[in-house]
């Protein structure tokens, strides 16, 4: 089996090549620090590198996460009341009425393991209504 010389990963190609080469390095289970071990090292960083710039993921919207993660447990709005305080706010939160405070967000992150970089991310707004048709509003009398 040939090996591939380490190189920046600039494509696809590049990208399948230097993913094989690590398979066939962990294959080897090298110990840490040997040649093969440093190589798989290398190889490694070199596609964690091309995943991150190829691979962005945006965070999901916050409260998008509080409902995913209320579906996932099986939570009702009112599980919620510990976390944001009452249950007008949480469903001023979940509406979108409501920002996230700081102490909102420490406790949702620790007691429902939402990630606080999620939670601190502004919201996507709620669409607004649509605006009424200017020619069906019945015209008031002066």
């Amino acid at each position: 089996m040939s090996k591939m010389q380490p190189k920046v990963i600039g494509n696809e190609a590049d990208y399948r090549e230097a993913l094989e080469e690590a398979e066939r390095l962990v294959e080897l289970d090298p110990q840490r620090g040997s040649p093969e071990g440093d190589r798989l090292e290398l190889f490694a960083t070199l596609l964690e590198s091309y995943e991150k710039e190829r691979f962005q993921f945006e965070l999901p919207d916050p409260i998008d996460a509080i409902r995913f993660r209320m579906d996932q447990q099986g939570l009702k709005q009112r599980d919620l009341v510990p976390y944001i305080g009452s249950k007008s706010k949480v469903s001023e939160v979940l509406n979108r009425k409501r920002g996230l405070s700081l102490a909102m967000i420490r406790a949702l992150s620790e007691g429902l393991g939402i990630s606080a970089e999620v939670l601190v991310r502004a919201p996507i707004a709620q669409k607004a209504a649509p605006r009424p048709d200017p020619a069906r509003v019945p015209h008031r009398a002066r």
